[in-house]
């Protein structure tokens, strides 16, 4: 089911958004300072190609141990994010939810675009993981 939902995902608004991560990571590259937000963003890029399936969890929540992105200066590092580049990624994700849940086929890519509008306001400190995985997921036990 997350294979075909990644799928459709792509057609109907993914790649457009994928492609707005991407443009933003590397707008970040060019700059040299901006390499540390170029890494969450190529993160939230992967993640925004293909979201089904996976979530964006606290890093620190996820491993059990705070570093560098999880604390003061990973908060500091999303108030720079938040104004040079979140916020319009925010926006086109916004708007793609609004177009998308206009539909009823459209309403679960309306809802995952607006999960990926909430990370792309705050991506520093997040990793992204398969859902079985998740922190408070029930245990589903691999092929024997």
């Amino acid at each position: 089911m997350n294979l075909l939902l990644n799928v459709l995902w792509v057609i109907f608004g993914g790649l457009w958004m994928a492609v707005g991560w991407l443009i933003a990571a590397l707008i970040m590259v060019i700059t040299i300072i901006g390499i540390p937000w170029a890494r969450a963003a190529f993160n939230m890029a992967r993640y925004a190609f293909l979201p089904f399936g996976f979530a964006a969890v606290d890093r620190e929540e996820h491993t059990g141990e705070g570093d560098l992105g999880t604390g003061p200066f990973g908060a500091l590092g999303n108030i720079v994010w938040l104004v040079l580049a979140g916020w319009w990624l925010a926006l086109g994700h916004l708007i793609t939810a609004i177009g998308l849940g206009i539909t009823i086929i459209g309403l679960p890519f309306a809802w995952a675009h607006l999960k990926l509008a909430g990370v792309a306001l705050w991506p520093i400190g997040k990793v992204i993981v398969p859902r079985e995985i998740m922190p408070g997921a029930p245990y589903r036990p691999g092929p024997i």
